[in-house]
């Protein structure tokens, strides 16, 4: 059950993905500060890459439901569709073709970069071609309200790199689906290929849970996590934290 919101999320998400594309991490630095008043500190500098809609097909499988068996061979079918997918474009297209299909590219990235550098919090937002953008954004605010990143209607950005979400009258859970190598994730082990980064969450309220094996350090009054981010992490940061009740 606790996989099933994140399936939803790519389901909702899937007609977007036919359309437009979704972002996914490359070598980044990203830190996360929750103070136990909900006041907050986002930030995130680095590599970020463009992916086609290319996944959407697999993306039905993985969020249709059902037990986990059927995830798994859901997941390993959407594999091979994409990877069939991709093999038969790249042998079927033409020299001309190809050039046409990166200018469309590169055109449909800068506006993405043109709609993100509008967005509050974008310090720099640069297209480097291929598909990469160099990034460095910084917001900070109070969670009386949930918290996605990134999200932006214009460039149709849908699946999140972190989600926090509201728990109660005095919880906050933080999740970082896309600082992992998750099955569930858009286009699977492809979209995580250039993941190297890493994720630092810093409060000073009360850590109800967390899955990072080396735990939580501590000095003047405050806790530090962190988790690095790799093709070979499988597991997505997580954490729930308590913090000052809401009015």
């Amino acid at each position: 059950m606790a996989r099933l919101p994140l399936r939803l999320a790519f389901a909702i998400a899937a007609p977007l993905l036919l359309l437009g594309c979704f972002l996914t991490p490359g070598k980044f630095v990203s830190t996360l500060s929750i103070n136990a008043d909900r006041s907050f500190a986002f930030t995130y500098k680095g590599e970020v890459y463009a992916r086609d809609g290319d996944a959407a097909a697999a993306l039905g499988k993985t969020a249709s439901g059902g037990d986990d068996q059927q995830d798994d061979d859901d997941a390993t079918q959407a594999a091979f569709i994409l990877t069939a997918q991709q093999k038969g474009g790249e042998g079927g297209e033409s020299a001309a073709e190809k050039a046409e299909k990166k200018a469309a590219a590169d055109a449909r990235n800068r506006a993405i970069a043109a709609a993100l550098a509008r967005e509050s919090g974008y310090r720099s937002v640069q297209y480097v071609g291929d598909g990469k953008f160099l990034i460095d954004y910084a917001i900070s605010g109070t969670l009386d309200h949930s918290f996605i990143y990134p999200f932006n209607t214009d460039a149709e950005i849908v699946f999140p790199f972190i989600a926090i979400e509201l728990r109660g009258k005095d919880m906050v859970r933080v999740k970082a689906p896309a600082f992992a190598n998750d099955n569930d994730m858009p286009g699977g082990d492809g979209a995580a290929s250039k993941l190297d980064g890493s994720f630092t969450l810093d409060t000073d309220a009360e850590i109800v849970s967390q899955n990072n094996e080396d735990g939580a350090t501590a000095a003047n009054g405050r806790k530090t996590i962190v988790w690095r981010a790799t093709p070979l992490t499988r597991e997505a940061p997580t954490a729930s934290l308590r913090v000052a009740p809401l009015k």
